[in-house]
């Protein structure tokens, strides 16, 4: 039997605005509507950022302490991941909802190219920022942005920086960084399978590449992330007008390859996470 699909969606971000594409949600109102949306079309883990009252990314732990709330009331047990990313602020403030222990958060471990910026990832933030998620029992989402990041993962796998089994996401097609090229993509597959055998995987592609990765992801038997952050277009003429229309279009690709989708029960089961207490699905 097919392995099912957990699908993620990158509701917001730190970059895309209402005048990339008005379905944007920026408010937190508008990301928890949006993202029940996207619940209900078969996605099971939200990947957050939120945004100040100027619309600017921030790491406001209160913030997202609001929004955590509402899509614990408004999408009872789908998987909340909170970004630790260096967009959204600098040093430790990069980790300080992390004590809200969100079921996940994202932990890029190490530095690479963006469009017009260095990603900066020090070694020092890295550790901080997994000895928290150890501390607060949050599951991290490594993403790999290059090789080398998949490397250091298993690295910290092995010397117990990270608790496995690891749950890495491939980043391509980001410009300056690791573009969208199948054969690179089997190789990240097959390097993660020989570092840490019990390491499960998922794919998301920036830009055109979202559906290109969502295909091979999909079609290769990982999971795969969708959404506004990573993509505001269904294709070059059309605007995406929610979450929910690309999530659909992964769950599409699914039923191509007969993979059956994964509900918030099946994705806690894989990716080994406790079901909320009764009072937060009610």
């Amino acid at each position: 039997m097919a392995t099912s699909c957990i699908i993620c969606v990158a509701i917001t971000g730190s970059l895309p605005t209402k005048a990339n594409n008005p379905a944007v949600p920026i408010s937190i109102a508008e990301q928890i509507e949006s993202t029940q949306e996207a619940f209900e079309a078969g996605a099971s883990i939200a990947h957050c950022h939120v945004r100040d009252d100027d619309g600017k990314p921030t790491s406001d732990p209160e913030r997202f302490a609001r929004l955590k709330e509402g899509l614990e009331t408004h999408c009872p047990g789908m998987i909340v991941q909170l970004s630790t990313g260096g967009r959204s602020g600098a040093g430790q403030a990069r980790g300080g909802m992390l004590p809200l222990r969100p079921d996940m958060a994202s932990l890029s471990v190490g530095s690479n190219n963006f469009p017009a910026r260095v990603y900066e990832n020090p070694p020092d933030l890295v550790d901080w920022l997994a000895s928290e998620m150890l501390h607060y029992g949050v599951k991290p989402e490594i993403e790999a942005f290059d090789l080398s990041h998949i490397v250091q993962a298993a690295t910290m796998q092995r010397d117990g920086r990270l608790q496995g089994p690891l749950y890495v996401q491939f980043v391509m097609g980001v410009r300056n960084a690791m573009p969208a090229d199948e054969q690179i993509f089997d190789f990240y597959i097959q390097t993660l399978k020989r570092l840490s055998p019990d390491a499960l995987w998922c794919a998301a592609g920036i830009g055109r590449a979202q559906f290109l990765i969502n295909d091979w992801a999909i079609k290769k038997g990982g999971h795969t992330r969708t959404g506004l952050e990573d993509n505001v277009r269904l294709d070059r003429d059309s605007l995406a007008p929610s979450n929910a229309a690309l999530v659909k279009r992964a769950v599409a690709l699914c039923e191509r390859y007969e993979r059956p989708v994964a509900n918030w029960n099946q994705a806690r089961e894989i990716l080994g996470l406790p079901h909320p207490t009764a009072s937060k699905l009610f």
